[in-house]
């Protein structure tokens, strides 16, 4: 593979498991909100699928022809985060599916030296290349994918990009349980020491 094959081949990889991580799960469980700043599964499916046609779209001048009223002016901060009563798990990774495949048709046309504007970043750096984007879409997807791997383990257990994932080690519930409980108890003890080395450097 050539560099943007490369680039886009891990880009397709990390894309695809993103809405994996909604599989099994039941309506409340994609959408709760998981950390203090709201993160939640459909809402990352979301984020993702918006910024791709975004930075693929707009940017090189190929628009989508999708209008995604979270960018409207009046919309709510961080509308793109999480998913309203009124939008569908199929209509989100609707939207998904169909960025993906404006997206690969971006980086099929295009040579990685394609000049490019990003209208929303500051002005001394929105003039890019194909190259960066895809470079950027693939931190952030990667990124996001992250998010999604805990809060799924969050929610019920399941870690790892799928069944079976080579990446992860292969242990029994109670094996995981005793693996948790040694990394608990290093983690006290070291903060043990700390603060018995803090008391001795203040006497």
């Amino acid at each position: 593979m050539d560099e943007k094959e490369t680039l886009h081949h891990y880009l397709r990889v990390r894309r695809e498991n993103l809405p994996g991580k909604l599989e099994g799960l039941g309506g409340y469980d994609v959408r709760r909100p998981l950390t203090p700043t709201g993160t939640n599964l459909l809402g990352l499916v979301k984020h993702v699928a918006s910024m791709e046609l975004g930075y693929f779209g707009e940017v090189f001048g190929r628009p989508s022809g999708r209008h995604l009223p979270w960018f409207d002016d009046d919309a709510s901060p961080d509308a793109d985060l999480w998913a309203t009563a009124d939008e569908s798990r199929e209509d989100i990774v609707g939207l998904h599916l169909f960025a993906a495949a404006h997206t690969d048709a971006t980086i099929e046309a295009l040579p990685l030296d394609s000049p490019g504007v990003v209208p929303w970043w500051p002005e001394e750096r929105r003039d890019v290349t194909l190259h960066q984007i895809l470079v950027h879409m693939l931190a952030e997807t990667s990124q996001h994918l992250g998010h999604a791997d805990i809060l799924r383990e969050l929610i019920d257990r399941t870690a790892g990009q799928r069944p079976g994932d080579p990446n992860l080690t292969s242990r029994s519930t109670e094996d995981w349980a005793t693996h948790r409980a040694a990394i608990e108890a290093a983690a006290r003890e070291a903060s043990g020491r700390t603060q018995e080395g803090a008391a001795r450097s203040d006497a």
